[in-house]
């Protein structure tokens, strides 16, 4: 029984892994379930068992995906002692994982069109910006920000680097471009210190 629960996992990951490819290269309209099949020396079937459908399969890619870069904000945040500092890196961390060409078609482009808005937010939610929203409420039960409303500035700010994500990812000079947002961020986070 645990055999047959390794093998299986192993093929998810194998599909999850040569689609993740096929969807970074061709994009979702292009990418074809027969040839991720073939790759993977798998049936077509056996993606349809496992995922359903292209959009299953697609769904599951953009999640992997949402996972490791929430895995970074993490790593990079915890890399210092400072309550700002951790927002600024973590901040950071999501905005460089973004724009990574691996990344970059899956979930800035074809993401929201194929999955639509609302399933896109709510994976979002679920990772990067479930983080924000525990380092936001951690500085303020420490005293660090303003008396805000944390869903409002969670929003506010996730929204901020969302947006502007998509604008440096068609930069021209993407280092320019995340350097200037960065700026931005830290800015804008600054208006919310608490002084007293």
């Amino acid at each position: 029984m645990r055999r047959n629960k390794e093998d299986t996992s192993h093929t998810i990951q194998t599909i999850i892994k040569i689609a993740r490819i096929h969807f970074t290269d061709y994009g979702y309209a292009d990418s074809s379930l027969d040839k991720i099949a073939k790759e993977g020396n798998l049936t077509r079937g056996s993606i349809y068992h496992h995922f359903k459908n292209k959009k299953g399969l697609f769904y599951c890619v953009l999640e992997s995906i949402q996972k490791e870069i929430a895995k970074r904000v993490e790593i990079e945040s915890a890399k210092s002692d400072d309550v700002w500092e951790q927002l600024l890196l973590g901040c950071q961390a999501f905005v460089l994982a973004a724009v990574e060409p691996q990344n970059k078609q899956i979930l800035l482009i074809d993401g929201p069109a194929v999955l639509g808005w609302d399933t896109w937010r709510d994976l979002d939610e679920k990772n990067s910006m479930r983080l924000l929203r525990e380092q936001l409420q951690m500085m303020l039960q420490q005293g660090h920000l303003k008396r805000v409303s944390i869903d409002a500035m969670t929003h506010c700010l996730s929204g901020a680097l969302n947006e502007s994500v998509l604008w440096a990812a068609n930069m021209p000079n993407h280092k320019l471009s995340l350097e200037e947002t960065m700026k931005i961020i830290f800015h804008m986070s600054q208006g919310f210190k608490n002084e007293s």
